[in-house]
């Protein structure tokens, strides 16, 4: 069976809020979070630098093959039935550089914006 394991930052808060947004959607594949710098993903990982999985999203699907970034986000849109479809869309030649530059924006800032986003929820 097909699935994706996604690499995370278990220490921050978009990211977790993420994962459990994730988890609560439909989804076409099998989905498995993993801290990025627990010994498990080092274990189960050790090719990849996990530094840099810290810094940017990693996912690792059944077959091996590692998509981080820009790539990584897309995949996980890819497995969900709702977003399938904006997966495909944002891959294109066309739209690719633009999800990069809205995907680093957001990497860049996801501290800040999960202290505006505990507000937003209080």
């Amino acid at each position: 069976m097909y699935s994706l394991t996604i690499l995370y930052d278990a220490r921050c808060d978009l990211c977790c809020r993420i994962r459990e947004w994730m988890l609560s959607q439909t989804h076409y594949v099998a989905l498995e979070f993993i801290a990025a710098d627990s010994d498990e993903a080092k274990a189960r990982f050790p090719q990849l630098d996990h530094e840099r999985s810290l810094r940017e999203l990693h996912v690792v699907t059944s077959y091996g093959e590692v998509y981080r970034d820009a790539k990584a986000w897309l995949m996980c849109l890819w497995a969900l039935r709702e977003y399938r479809a904006w997966s495909l869309r944002l891959a294109t030649p066309e739209l690719m550089p633009l999800a990069r530059r809205a995907i680093a924006r957001v990497s860049s800032n996801r501290r800040q914006l999960a202290r505006v986003s505990s507000y937003l929820r209080d």
